[in-house]
């Protein structure tokens, strides 16, 4: 067993080495200072090695401490009516049953288990339960500090903070194990990357209960969500048995890690696919104007499905929101000090909601699977006074498709604070719409500006850029943590504004002086 898990843990390092080496070497600024022997370099192997040791460290505690900060503790927050103990025990539980199986470990086809047991022949059964039990082990040592701390501060008592650790181990056990059982029987292999329907319907059921029902007024009592959490802990322990026990466990991976392979091709050919879908095969449209103006006037008219029409519906979405909102404020007046005082202070959660609307990376893909991927084989196409043209007129044509929804949402929130109370300071409708209108106009630079930066994929259409992942990631998590702050329109809104200015300034410095080198095929 200490020598399965020291293979297993050597194997994973080094997959994680040489992604970040790979990594490395993909960003532009770090590309011409690295060596092309890179992989032999001592220094940058130790260098990686401490990153894969951090990321290992991260994998423990940080998903877990965003977990309970944002979707339990943070979350919880925004329930005024219900008690602060019993809401945080709530979702725990609902979120809790839909991570047992969404997330087993046991399950979960990777490229460390296809090496070790396809290509090392390594013994599958005893890889399977080493592994298993260390992923165990990290939620047990992940959720141990933030469930003392988090349940604390929500006024749960301290000797269930240290037993739901364990209560959350006994779901995941409970749930390997009953999947165990239903492959002895019926010969399924369960994937929790490949759900079946019904599992999404019930994922999406939990979520209902687990933040539906706060939010009207209704939770569980605090002593029923520790009754039903800490019955799981016996549970797992007799799973533990089965988990054991089972002889198939070689049979069970070669299928997943088949799937797997079988599973990269589908997404490939899908990507593929729907991207000829988005196309329009009208052969009537056509144009007239000249040079890049009319290659980008036949683009956006043969993709008006997924730019035109999608956003269309979104701003038919949030108008039918608004006017709803409205008529709920004239019909209830009650409602209205509270609508304006969040009104007052919420604007920071409408960063994540533009986040959500704007059409960014839809864009960019569309853009390299329909249009670029051909053309970037041509040097005529990468000349730098080509490129800076078309990127002008790509960011004409995206900022103009995203501020549509966010004109809808600038209009709509000035006169929603205006129905509910009003405000002394009429700067404040003012700032309300421009801020919502910066919002739109960043994301719209920053998605293009990142695609000429990185342009990350290459001539088979995959994803390579590693360094693009990471910022695409940095920026969700970034407008998902402004739902958090509560801060003053003027305040906020200022910032915002004057962020905006400076980044499309920086942006276009940047596009300018370096796309015509980086805007090109990856290897």
């Amino acid at each position: 067993m200490i020598k399965t898990l020291r293979l297993s843990f050597a194997l994973r390092d080094t997959y994680r080495v040489n992604g970040i080496l790979y990594s490395l070497k993909q960003i532009p600024l770090l590309k011409k200072l690295l060596p092309d022997t890179l992989y032999q370099v001592h220094g940058l192997k130790i260098f990686a090695h401490v990153l894969s040791f951090l990321w290992e460290i991260g994998s423990i505690f940080l998903g877990k401490f965003l977990y309970f900060f944002c979707m339990v503790y943070g979350a919880g927050k925004l329930y005024q009516q219900t008690p602060a103990n019993a809401t945080y025990l709530h979702l725990l539980l609902f979120l809790t049953l839909i991570g047992a199986y969404m997330n087993t470990s046991l399950f979960n086809p990777t490229r460390d288990k296809y090496y070790a047991m396809i290509l090392m022949r390594m013994n599958a059964r005893e890889y399977t339960l080493v592994n298993y039990g260390y992923a165990l082990c990290k939620v047990l040592v992940g959720f141990l500090p933030f469930s003392i701390v988090f349940g604390l501060l929500c006024g749960v008592p301290l000797w269930f903070c240290l037993l739901l650790p364990f209560c959350v181990a006994g779901v995941k056990l409970a749930v390997s194990a009953h999947s165990l059982r239903d492959y002895e029987k019926s010969g399924y292999v369960y994937n929790e990357n490949k759900l079946r329907k019904h599992l999404w319907l019930f994922a999406g059921l939990l979520l209902v209960l687990a933040y539906g029902l706060p939010a009207i007024g209704v939770v569980l009592p605090m002593w029923a969500s520790m009754v039903l959490l800490l019955l799981w802990i016996p549970v797992g322990v007799l799973s533990i048995q089965k988990i054991v026990r089972f002889s198939h466990y070689r049979e069970i991976n070669q299928e997943l890690l088949a799937q797997m392979t079988s599973q990269m091709d589908q997404i490939k050919q899908s990507a593929k696919t729907t991207s000829e879908k988005a196309i329009s095969a009208d052969t009537s449209i056509t144009s007239n104007k000249k040079g890049f103006e009319y290659l980008n006037d036949l683009f956006i008219k043969r993709h008006q499905k997924i730019l035109w029409k999608s956003t269309t519906k979104i701003a038919s979405i949030c108008l039918f929101l608004v006017c709803g909102m409205l008529l709920a404020l004239y019909l209830v007046p009650s409602i209205r000090p509270v609508i304006n005082e969040q009104m007052m202070h919420w604007l920071p959660y409408f960063v994540f909601i533009m986040y959500m609307m704007t059409r960014g990376t839809g864009f960019t893909q569309a853009l390299f699977m329909n249009c670029d991927h051909c053309l970037l084989s041509y040097s005529f196409y990468k000349q730098p006074k080509f490129i800076l043209k078309l990127f002008q007129i790509r960011l004409r044509e995206i900022t103009k498709i995203n501020a549509v929804p966010a004109l809808v949402i600038g209009t709509g929130l000035p006169l929603i604070l205006y129905a509910s109370g009003g405000t002394d300071q009429p700067l404040h409708y003012v700032v309300l719409f421009v801020s919502i209108l910066c919002m739109s106009i960043f994301f719209s630079i920053h998605y293009l500006t990142i695609y000429y930066l990185l342009q990350p994929y290459n001539a088979g259409t995959e994803l390579k850029s590693g360094t693009y992942r990471i910022i695409m990631f940095v920026t969700y998590l970034v407008c998902y943590l402004m739902m958090q702050v509560k801060m003053p329109i003027l305040i906020f809104g200022a910032l915002c504004i004057a962020f905006c200015v400076l980044y499309s300034i920086v942006a276009c410095i940047l596009v300018y002086r370096f796309a015509p080198k980086t805007f090109r095929l990856r290897a």
